[in-house]
């Protein structure tokens, strides 16, 4: 498959970090945006991740990016704390170059990061966000392996998460094997947990989707954030899909397209 072709952009946070981003133009007349945010460790070079842009664009035009911390971005990792003042320099970026809608696509750390910022603009638009934060908040959210609360060990690959975040050997390898840089020392103060945040996200739509063969996040994690989310909301529970982009099929992606310009 011949991958849809991108163009480079540097966006500036609000903190002044330096993110790279790559916009991928749609496959015909869109006025849809769609905010791709990867999970831990992940890129927007990353084959799954530039397969998922691909089918994407059949639906809107794409603007991918590393988080702070990731490949060729500048800053440290937060895990998803800080993370949603990239997330909002890229959905600004979107409004930026024309795109009347806008929705923000995320999956595992960029699904958690989704919701938070949905949520941040929802309740009070955020710094400089106006009273309710319309015309920066996205129009719709997607919300891909999501966790619903932090620290949770329950599984053998979030120990090994935790273990690269809290011990240096862990940290020296994220940033030998995956390049990415993650802060040092603990959150302080700790931000809010997604399944909070997705109580403030409505009126714009959420939809989370989650599989039932999740290696990372039980389906509880599913369900705590929609059941915290007020109307209007969807539910996709995936037999036998597993985690994040690496699982997801072009099939679902169609899926997860169809319903962001449905929905925004």
């Amino acid at each position: 498959m011949s991958l849809a072709p991108s163009f480079a952009a540097t966006l500036v946070t609000g903190d002044g970090v330096r993110i790279d981003a790559a916009h991928t133009p749609p496959r015909g007349p869109a006025e849809l945006g769609i905010v791709l945010a990867h999970g831990f460790t992940g890129s927007l070079r990353e084959r799954p991740t530039r397969r998922i842009t691909h089918v994407l664009s059949g639906f809107g035009g794409v603007i991918s990016f590393d988080f702070r911390g990731h490949g060729r971005s500048g800053g440290e990792s937060t895990v998803g704390d800080l993370e949603i003042l990239d997330l909002d320099a890229a959905v600004r970026h979107a409004r930026a170059i024309g795109y009347p809608r806008v929705a923000v696509v995320g999956f595992s750390m960029g699904a958690a990061v989704a919701v938070r910022h949905a949520g941040w603009r929802g309740r009070d638009g955020g710094p400089d966000g106006g009273p309710d934060g319309r015309g920066l908040r996205p129009d719709a959210v997607v919300a891909v392996s999501a966790p619903a609360r932090w620290y949770y060990r329950g599984t053998r690959p979030m120990r090994q998460v935790h273990w690269a975040i809290e011990r240096p050997l862990g940290r020296w390898a994220a940033r030998v094997g995956k390049r990415t840089r993650i802060r040092k020392g603990v959150w302080d103060p700790v931000p809010s947990a997604p399944h909070e945040a997705a109580a403030h996200i409505s009126p714009t739509p959420l939809l989370v989707v989650h599989g039932d063969a999740d290696g990372f996040f039980p389906l509880d994690h599913a369900h705590q954030i929609y059941e915290a989310a007020r109307e209007p909301k969807e539910l996709w529970i995936e037999p036998g899909y597993g985690h994040a982009e690496s699982a997801a099929t072009p099939g679902l992606i169609r899926r997860i397209g169809e319903w962001a310009v449905a929905n925004s």
